[in-house]
């Protein structure tokens, strides 16, 4: 399909969905249309809106329109030996630009090299009233004033319709490998942290069914060193295991039960719940497929110090989200006024109440 512009084309819709009082649902390649709540709202498509704008390898930064699919964009980095820091996952072949960076979702290289958030570096965007707005830029010390672009991360197209990114980006580790260990869940999560304080080339860090999984990035003699400490079992597809977990292919991440994901402190000890569990970036992260009820979960999660969020297999009354308190709802709903006066980009897709 050929690189299109469609800016002209979306912010007409907007304005005109803002004049009707319409509301609008932007989306690419719907790869990740199960997130959020379920919500009933008429689909602004922007699958047509794609291109890479601008690519420069010397600089470590890229510029892509929102419908560009993530494939073309992580391909296109790859011929020049670099990368999505962050590894986001697809969730499905037609995952784009936008709807990595809306939804702001991180793989498990996450704790180790910043989520994706810490990479964007500016985004043109239509707000709620139908204007185009950009914010940010190409260069990494553009700090003045508010950082829209970051607060559009994780947004899920509430406060406005993207229509490119910038990002930067790094070069591919020179080497990688990935070590196996037999561990319970309590040791797993004292081990990733104890080596998380040492100076050893980390990448991910998971557990699942009785293993651990440690993956090492970095220079080969980097790697070799950090070998002859941890000892494990080398993985001959090194890449497997991170491409499954990312990619919600292992199957406790696939079950029919509710998959929750909770976010808590690295040092948790494994979480009083029923269901299976894998813990992710470390320990910080933890997949719980259950049945549990949703309270139960949220307040064993909030008194770790974490929040929990309904991933899969949430029902149309189901909050999905980790409830706000009084204060930050305001907040959110005082920025949702900001960008979309008119409350029609993607209602109640977070929140009920935003």
């Amino acid at each position: 399909m050929p690189d299109c512009d469609l800016s002209a084309e979306l912010g007409a819709a907007v304005r005109a969905a803002c004049e009707a009082g319409t509301p609008l649902r932007a989306q690419g390649g719907a790869s990740k249309a199960f997130l959020g709540r379920a919500v009933q709202t008429p689909v602004l498509s922007l699958a047509g809106h794609r291109g890479i704008t601008s690519y420069q390898p010397s600089e470590l930064v890229v510029s892509a329109r929102s419908g560009t699919p993530l494939s073309e964009l992580e391909d296109t980095l790859a011929t020049s030996g670099q990368m999505l820091p962050f590894e986001p996952p697809h969730f499905g072949a037609g995952a784009t630009v936008g709807g990595t960076i809306a939804c702001g979702l991180s793989g498990p290289r996450r704790p180790y090299a910043g989520a994706a958030r810490d990479f964007v570096l500016g985004v043109r965007l239509i707000n709620g009233s139908g204007e185009v707005l950009r914010f940010g830029g190409e260069v990494m010390k553009n700090v003045a004033g508010y950082d829209v672009s970051r607060l559009m991360t994780g947004s899920m197209g509430t406060l406005a319709v993207l229509l490119e990114v910038s990002m930067k980006v790094l070069p591919r580790p020179q080497a990688e490998i990935t070590l196996a260990f037999e561990h319970t869940p309590a040791e797993a999560v004292r081990r990733f942290n104890a080596w998380a304080g040492q100076p050893l080339p980390l990448s991910a860090a998971c557990h699942l069914a009785g293993r651990s999984f440690v993956r090492l990035s970095g220079s080969a003699r980097g790697i070799d060193s950090a070998l002859a400490q941890l000892g494990g079992e080398a993985v001959a597809a090194h890449e497997a295991p991170w491409t499954a977990l990312r990619e919600h292919r292992l199957a406790p991440l696939r079950g029919e039960l509710p998959l929750w994901r909770l976010s808590v402190p690295p040092t948790t000890p494994p979480l009083a719940l029923p269901g299976e569990a894998v813990i992710d970036w470390g320990g910080a992260l933890r997949w719980l497929c259950s049945d549990a009820d949703p309270g139960a979960v949220r307040s064993v999660v909030a008194a770790s110090g974490g929040h929990a969020t309904l991933f899969r297999g949430a029902g149309p009354e189901d909050e999905v989200f980790h409830p706000l308190a009084p204060t930050m709802l305001r907040l959110h709903q005082r920025i949702k006024a900001a960008f979309d006066p008119r409350g029609i980009l993607n209602p109640g897709a977070m929140y009920a109440q935003l």
